[in-house]
């Protein structure tokens, strides 16, 4: 680029980037994407691994109360792993940390499939969702770290969006297992069923450890501030740790970011986890007994109604896609405080709206992607933001506390949710609505905490 010709902006800062950095990019999306399919897998598989695991039909209330707690341990797994791996990120390095991620979490996803009640399956889950917690904070502040200031905000939004590959691929096999049970394929008495299958191809993201552990280095802001504290004193790796945790929560204006970013994080993620990824159970609900009318047997049912969950899905998470990328178009041109009080308030309107309306099937087709849209658009801004918010040798530490602490919280909003639908009259279905429903409040929150945290649109990561 010649001294007179102008540096690009926007979209087209990312010609910025040299190919190790696409690599990166490439290496952190593929890392935070597999996970996501992890994830999403299970949330897929959660109603009908425990309806097996409990013996019961997947609308007993039984079920839905054991998949709350499951959700809600899996939650906790995972805010411990990303307080934790968060932490390890500023003391051990980005890359060292991605890489036990995951393998933590491959390797308990597969043993999943091995469950033979609810206790092992919940346990599983737990330890699971500490790799899972630590995989986001470690991707993208490696990402955060390697690309240019005036890429970062763009190179972070398409990282969040890429993460629509990974659900979208739980989606669509959760689809072919669906129909391949409706036809028979699985035994009504076999061993092998189709969540059984979607927990082993969970494992396939262990793969990716050699890839992460021999081509990727450390980005050259924490290499010099490691360098910086060689010439001191070096702590013990205990004093480190918690030196480090004890560092963000007294040092202002890290502590007073971390608070708000934590309360503006949570609102998000109890409204997804809490509300927004219990769709498929929605559509269980609503096309059950359209679907017994058409005189679907017990197999046949459970398997078009594995497939519908699967569509659900599929469109929530294309919805997600073009989320993300309007709030990082978005976010580049208002700021970080106006776009994410603008998607708060969009997500609670979309996510109560399609809770109590939707009924049929041509329903899923439209309301699903709308709430997808204005649900997940929310984390492709956590993404940017959180990062923004603190120096290099805080900056794992704050974005992977801010987001995955907030999974404590929503695993306390589930006990929450599985209470609640006791409070409203009428059958499940409509007990789980009312429920849904009156969660969406959560996303006020959200908006409450703006006005105090600071605008970064603009200014390069603190030091």
């Amino acid at each position: 680029m010649s001294p007179t010709t102008p540096a690009p902006t926007g979209w087209a800062s990312l010609k910025l980037l040299s190919p190790y950095q696409w690599f990166v990019f490439v290496v952190c999306c593929l890392a935070w994407d597999l996970d996501c399919m992890d994830q999403q897998l299970f949330v897929l598989a959660r109603d009908p691994a425990i309806a097996t695991l409990l013996q019961k039909p997947a609308n007993d209330p039984k079920v839905g109360e054991m998949a709350t707690w499951a959700t809600a341990v899996f939650l906790l797994g995972w805010g411990i792993g990303g307080i934790g791996f968060g932490v390890l990120g500023d003391r051990m390095g980005r890359v060292k940390t991605l890489t036990a991620t995951i393998g933590l979490y491959a390797l308990f996803t597969g043993l999943s499939a091995l469950s033979v009640s609810e206790w092992d399956f919940m346990a599983y889950r737990l330890l699971t969702g500490i790799g899972v917690g630590g995989a986001f904070a470690s991707a993208v502040v490696l990402l955060a770290e390697t690309v240019p200031d005036s890429a970062r905000p763009y190179a972070l939004g398409l990282f969040q969006a890429s993460s629509v590959l990974g659900n979208c691929t739980a989606a669509l096999i959760s689809m072919y297992l669906g129909a391949l049970q409706k036809e028979g394929a699985f035994p009504a008495d076999g061993w092998l069923t189709p969540w059984r299958v979607m927990f082993l191809i969970g494992i396939l993201p262990g793969l990716l450890l050699v890839v992460v552990q021999l081509s990727l280095k450390e980005p050259e802001k924490w290499l010099a501030l490691r360098a910086a504290e060689a010439s001191g004193q070096r702590p013990t790796p205990w004093q480190a740790f918690f030196g480090t945790l004890t560092g963000i929560f007294t040092t202002r204006p890290w502590n007073k970011h971390l608070l708000f970013a934590l309360l503006l994080t949570g609102a998000g993620v109890i409204g997804l986890w809490g509300i927004g990824f219990f769709s498929p159970r929605l559509v269980g609900f609503a096309l059950e007994s359209t679907l017994r009318a058409e005189g679907l047997a017990d197999d046949q049912l459970k398997g078009e109604i594995g497939r519908w969950r699967g569509i659900a899905s599929l469109v929530q998470n294309a919805g997600a896609f073009l989320g993300i990328f309007a709030f990082s178009w978005v976010t580049g041109i208002f700021g970080r405080r106006l776009s994410f009080a603008a998607f708060f308030v969009l997500a609670a309107v979309a996510t109560a709206g399609t809770f109590w309306f939707l009924k049929e099937r041509s329903d899923i087709f439209w309301m699903i992607p709308i709430m997808g849209f204005c649900q997940l658009a929310l984390f492709g801004g956590y993404a940017i933001y959180l990062p923004e918010l603190f120096p290099t040798k805080y900056r794992s530490t704050g974005t992977s506390f801010c987001y995955n602490a907030g999974r404590v919280v929503a695993a306390a909003g589930l006990f929450v949710m599985g209470e609640l639908p006791k409070q409203f009259t009428g059958d499940t279905a409509t007990q789980f609505r009312y429920a849904c429903v009156t969660m969406c409040s959560i996303f006020l929150v959200g908006l409450l905490v703006l006005p105090f945290l600071p605008e970064t649109k603009g200014k390069p990561l603190p030091e």
